[in-house]
């Protein structure tokens, strides 16, 4: 199953919206680059909380995937 322009829209999302905390949370001036490891880094974690701790939604309705 391919993804759709809703789906890809919500890895954007999330994925922004990941960067965008990191580099608020960066105690320096440096400048962070978007470096999409840590950012998954992060989106695992927060995706645990989600899915796992709070049962808030599924693991596709969080972040989609292609489905084999």
């Amino acid at each position: 199953m391919d993804l759709n322009k809703k789906d890809i829209e919500r890895q954007d999302f999330v994925d922004n919206e990941i960067f965008k905390l990191i580099a608020k949370l960066n105690p320096t001036k440096e400048n962070i680059d978007w470096n999409i490891e840590n950012i998954s880094k992060v989106r695992e974690s927060v995706k645990e909380i989600f899915i796992t701790d709070m049962k808030l939604c599924s693991e596709f309705d969080f972040y989609p995937f292609m489905q084999e």
